[in-house]
Order: structure tokens, then C-alpha cells, then sequence
């Protein structure tokens, strides 16, 4: 299984910044290789995902979610992958961002991928997607501050 953790620093409040992640089907807007995800319901969601050429569909579920503190997830189907991401205040207006996932590489490509570390490069570069979304809009486009334990 293979780990990367990255972070960015937001300029927006702690708040607004999950309110966003929250907010799966924006994902393509930011996430590079994200096709759409489905909100099937509160705890799951669809994938369509694009990436190197191979084409994904899978379903994950929310596992853990506390607003303001953290999302956690893993698949049902699919490649085999799990992650968090966390939310820190650093101010009233800056937020950091870190994201943790684990995955496991199938394939020829996606090895060839793990060894020459690309996906830590998409995770580094999805989350300054998230930063110029985010701040461009300065709010959220919707919010969900449900608690799963």
C-alpha cells in the first residue's frame, strides 16, 4: 500500500474550507483526473475517474466526519484506497488543509506512477486547485455539517 500526505494553507476561514470539501460533486471542478462523483447518500458516493489513461468507476464511504475537523473515507468497491482530511485553524481568515491517502497501485501504469511518486504530485497539485477555488470564490458553494462517528 502506498501513503501520500500533503498540505496547502488556505485564506479562508476554517469553517468555509470544509464546508467546501464537503461539497464531493464539486470535486471535478478541482481534482484533476475526477470525471463526477455522485452523492448517492449522506455517507456514500460514486466515482468516475480518468487517470494515466485508465478509466475508474468505484463507490467510497464516509466512515468519519466531524465539521470543522475532519473527513474520513475508504472504498466498498473498486481499487483498494482510504483517506482523511483534516482541517486547521490557523487564524480566523487561514486554514491548513492536509490531506492523508492510501492506496494500492494496480497495473502497470499506476506502479510505474507510484514509483515515479505522480501521485503525490495530483494530491500536492489538486489541493492548489482547491486553494485558487476556494479563494477565488471566497465562499462555499454548499455546505453539509453533519456529524458520522
Amino acid at each position: 500500500m502506498s501513503t501520500v500526505t500533503q498540505s496547502v494553507d488556505v485564506s479562508v476561514p476554517v469553517r468555509t474550507a470544509y464546508d467546501q470539501w464537503t461539497q464531493f460533486e464539486e470535486f471535478p471542478r478541482f481534482m484533476e483526473g475526477v470525471e463526477e462523483i455522485r452523492q448517492l447518500d449522506a455517507t456514500h458516493t460514486h466515482w468516475k475517474t480518468k487517470i494515466g489513461g485508465v478509466e475508474r468507476e468505484f463507490d467510497a464511504e464516509i466512515t468519519e466526519q466531524h465539521p470543522d475537523e475532519r473527513v474520513a473515507w475508504n472504498s466498498t468497491s473498486g481499487p483498494d484506497h482510504a483517506g482523511v482530511v483534516t482541517f486547521h485553524r490557523l487564524s480566523d481568515a487561514e486554514t491548513r488543509v492536509t490531506v492523508q491517502l492510501d492506496w494500492s497501485p494496480e497495473g502497470v501504469v499506476e506502479k510505474a506512477g507510484d514509483l515515479l511518486q505522480l501521485d503525490e504530485r495530483r494530491v500536492k497539485g489538486d489541493l492548489a486547485r482547491f486553494k485558487e477555488f476556494i479563494e477565488s470564490r471566497g465562499v462555499e458553494t454548499g455546505a453539509w455539517r453533519g456529524d458520522v462517528s
